[in-house]
């Protein structure tokens, strides 16, 4: 089956067509791929599709690639040591996830933190969208907590959208850094970190929102959020790139 460009909720993805160009939905949704040959495959809800140019492209131009694994299910041990115990749980049936769906005029952005050994070599990654594309962050932490990660990722967001007058919508899976910087948990680590990020947050605190997302659980963003901690702590290095 060919493929068509389209628009997933502002940025530009590969999509699975028929032969006259129009989306193959199965089930409600279509196969896509943010890269042609990034070894990923996602599936889309075909309401959240718009295509952007109808001229169907070779079945080639995107390889063959495997759905990301959902939680407990077999997952590589990297991604398995990368999240604590303090992040929820992905549903058992993909159905049940619910998505935050994006606020019209707002910056989207998903973040994610990931160590190996807990502590041990942590990275984050974040993912900003905007009209005009995206950009994503690949850093690598050093020695760190996966918490200490998901923070910084968080804190990373706040940076990158600094100045920008749109009402912003941070995404995480983590629940404690949820707990932290939005519902006055008291931290017994971390604390110099997150008095930092809420001085950031405080002074924009009416126009930014964090919110959760279920981890491991096949929400595209949170997906490429996670992949891109976790490529930091493969290459040891720090990466960004407008998409």
């Amino acid at each position: 089956m060919p493929w068509v460009r389209a628009n997933l909720r502002g940025q530009t993805v590969f999509a699975r067509a028929t032969s006259d160009g129009q989306l193959a939905v199965a089930g409600g949704k279509v196969e896509i791929r943010y890269k042609a040959n990034d070894g990923r495959r996602y599936d889309a809800m075909a309401s959240n599709l718009a295509i952007v140019d109808p001229t169907p492209l070779p079945d080639d131009t995107c390889g063959e690639a495997a759905k990301p694994a959902a939680a407990g299910a077999g997952t590589p041990a990297a991604r398995g040591s990368a999240k604590t115990s303090s992040k929820g749980g992905a549903s058992s049936k993909r159905s049940e996830v619910i998505v935050p769906e994006p606020v019209e005029g707002s910056l989207t952005v998903y973040t994610d933190g990931a160590c190996t050994g807990n502590p041990g070599p942590a990275g984050l990654g974040v993912v900003l969208v905007e009209e005009t594309g995206r950009k994503e962050l690949s850093e690598y932490l050093g020695e760190g907590t996966n918490n200490i990660a998901e923070l910084t990722a968080i804190e990373r967001a706040l940076d990158m959208t600094e100045g920008r007058p749109e009402p912003v919508r941070i995404h995480t899976d983590s629940k404690y850094a949820i707990g932290v910087l939005t519902k006055g948990w008291k931290a017994k680590a971390n604390q110099s970190l997150i008095a930092g990020i809420l001085e950031k947050l405080g002074p924009r605190r009416r126009n930014i929102s964090i919110v959760y997302v279920p981890g491991h659980a096949g929400v595209p963003l949170n997906e490429r959020a996670d992949e891109l901690a976790r490529m930091a702590i493969k290459t040891r290095q720090t990466r960004r790139e407008q998409v």
